[in-house]
């Protein structure tokens, strides 16, 4: 095998080494090869190519795996389980990825700490390193060797997103072996020590009240990160105090802290969730799952307004990505109003094409919700838009079948 090459990826204005760790190639519905680079390094990257997707799912039924071959990243083998439908039936509507370790590793009888993120190729936001060394560390023991998300993304929002090209998709592993001595100093902990700082208010000059909860925070890490903090707390209508307490209405403290966390760390933060809520019986888990994604899109539009407001624009784009993956017909038409109020051209963009698509009863759903109805009142606009997409696309189609 080659030795590996390294890169540097500029990322949100950052340089960040990189490690190619090969490549491996799905196609014919099954076959997958493999061209592996062994990286000597603590961290790496694996791409898994998908061709021919639409026969993939079509010849995999759920719980058939396709595995790719092995690679090297910080001294050890590793592999991808790539499950088109599903790697049970609970998330049979979903593609799941997991990272295994190999089992001619030569240190199987040890126990190796890893952290890895799975991504879509085009998502250069989850190539930092930081996107990585939140997530939770995975023990690969001998036992049972792998780890992965089974509900990595649904494949009706895969096949809407721009991800998919040419019935194609690229799918990236990153992967960080936790060394307990980082012996080249060279993985940045920036925003770890940023988080310190908010976590135990070291040093905090500034109090924020959101709905009766109160933040402690730094006004110079605001300002730098925001345009709309930097004039609040540093333009000519400030006194300069730092006792006063700052009044933030129309916002859930929930929501004020991811605010808040990704302001320190740069780093996509996690909905809170009710650890309180009573767990219900198996047959009510289906309802549960359905509650909890409206629970998700509710938080992902909270935290699109509020980062619209302190014009926090990688924060925008990454919940306008989100939201993309979670439209419905439900959806789609509340969706679309917020697009629109917040400027959120891709996200408006995702709802048009959503609707493009949908057979007349699914857009007779569609038009009959409450949003619908918002929409055409509110923003009358938008409906313009939609009929000149439409019309596009039956010209475009016509043209086809004249062919």
């Amino acid at each position: 095998m080659r030795r590996s090459e390294r890169s540097i990826t500029q990322v949100a204005g950052d340089f960040v080494m990189s490690s190619f760790a090969g490549v491996s190639v799905i196609t014919n519905g099954k076959h997958c090869t493999t061209s592996a680079i062994d990286v000597d390094t603590d961290s790496g990257y694996h791409l898994l190519v998908v061709k021919n997707y639409s026969r993939t799912i079509q010849e995999m039924p759920n719980e058939e795996v396709i595995k790719s071959g092995s690679f090297m990243v910080g001294g050890h083998k590793w592999g991808i389980w790539f499950y088109p439908n599903g790697d049970d039936a609970t998330c049979a509507d979903f593609i799941s990825l997991y990272l295994y370790r190999d089992g001619d590793d030569d240190d199987m009888e040890e126990t190796v700490e890893v952290m890895f993120q799975f991504s879509f190729v085009d998502q250069v936001e989850y190539r930092k390193s930081m996107h990585i060394r939140p997530t939770e560390t995975s023990n690969f023991p001998s036992k049972y060797p792998f780890g992965g998300i089974s509900k990595f993304v649904r494949r009706d929002a895969l096949e809407r997103s721009a991800n998919l090209k040419g019935d194609c998709f690229t799918i990236r592993c990153d992967i960080m072996v936790c060394n307990t001595h980082d012996s080249d100093g060279t993985l940045s902990t920036i925003d770890e020590h940023f988080d310190y700082l908010l976590q135990n208010k070291v040093g905090a000059d500034v109090t924020f009240e959101v709905c009766g909860e109160t933040f402690a925070a730094h006004r110079c890490v605001l300002a730098a990160r925001s345009k709309v903090f930097m004039a609040q707390l540093f333009g000519p209508m400030t006194d300069g105090t730092t006792s006063s307490v700052i009044q933030i209405k129309d916002m859930e403290a929930k929501v004020f802290a991811a605010l808040l966390r990704f302001i320190y760390t740069d780093s996509f933060p996690e909905m809170e969730k009710d650890n309180n809520m009573e767990e219900e019986g198996e047959d009510e888990e289906e309802g549960q799952e359905e509650d909890g994604q409206d629970e998700d899109v509710m938080w992902l539009q909270d935290l699109l307004v509020a980062a619209d407001r302190y014009d926090l624009r990688r924060l925008k784009f990454l919940c306008e990505k989100q939201l993309s993956e979670h439209i419905n017909v439900g959806l789609v038409a509340p969706t679309l109003a917020l697009a629109e109020k917040h400027h959120c051209h891709r996200l408006k963009e995702a709802c048009f094409k959503f609707i493009q698509v949908q057979s007349p009863k699914c857009l007779g759903e569609v038009m009959a919700t409450d949003g619908w109805e918002h929409i055409i009142s509110a923003h009358p606009s938008v409906l313009n838009e939609l009929l000149a997409k439409l019309v596009l696309s039956n010209q475009k189609m016509d043209k086809k079948r004249k062919r």
